[in-house]
């Protein structure tokens, strides 16, 4: 392997991570500034392993330069969370509801910009 490849995985590879991991703290600290109470049992469980794999999606696909794929993950994602959220009563507020927007607007977010300043960096380095 020559050396701007060895570079170009070390990239890809921190830039995913950094999405990842940094990704898991600020969906965190957005969830505790939005509800600073004790978070809910069983209220939309494995949400954070899904995020951590949504974010590596995300971010992979923006690196790929498919970033069309992220409308696939809402979707998927989307799909899956349906049931779990239509369970919520018409005339209340569902928290549920209102964590899946925040958390998923958020962790998408940083996703994407991730992957956009991952793009930029391998164009410095390549």
């Amino acid at each position: 392997m020559t050396s701007d490849t060895l570079a170009v995985v070390g990239v890809v590879l921190a830039v995913l991570t950094v999405s990842v991991a940094v990704g898991r703290l600020l969906v965190w600290a957005v969830l505790r500034r939005v509800e600073p109470g004790p978070a809910v049992a069983g209220v939309l469980r494995g949400g954070t392993w899904i995020g951590m794999l949504e974010r590596l999606a995300i971010t992979g696909s923006v690196l790929a330069g498919f970033p069309e794929a992220v409308a696939v993950v809402l979707a998927v994602k989307g799909l899956g969370r349906y049931p779990e959220l239509r369970e919520a009563h018409p005339d209340r507020r569902s928290p549920a509801a209102e964590r899946f927007i925040i958390g998923t607007l958020a962790s998408y977010t940083w996703a994407g910009l991730t992957g956009v300043v991952g793009v930029l960096w391998l164009g410095a380095v390549s």
